[in-house]
């Protein structure tokens, strides 16, 4: 799975962070990024993450947040 965010949607709310910590970090300004890779915008989500970026990303207020299933 293809998890992308779109930093510019974000209103830094918490939430993605808050169910996918081992996916979702925050810049200096609470914006979105990726934990693993600050400046890309998108990942492939290991398989083990698949249930929580998923949850990120049906309750992001904004859809910051794209998923695309394989």
């Amino acid at each position: 799975m293809l998890c992308k965010i779109i930093p510019e949607k974000c209103i830094a709310c918490g939430l993605c962070q808050v169910y996918a910590p081992n996916i979702f970090d925050y810049n200096d300004d609470g914006i979105v990024i990726l934990k693993n890779d600050h400046e890309a915008l998108q990942e492939f989500v290991h398989e083990s993450e698949t249930t929580n970026a998923i949850t990120a990303y049906r309750k992001c207020p904004v859809r910051a947040i794209e998923i695309i299933e394989n």
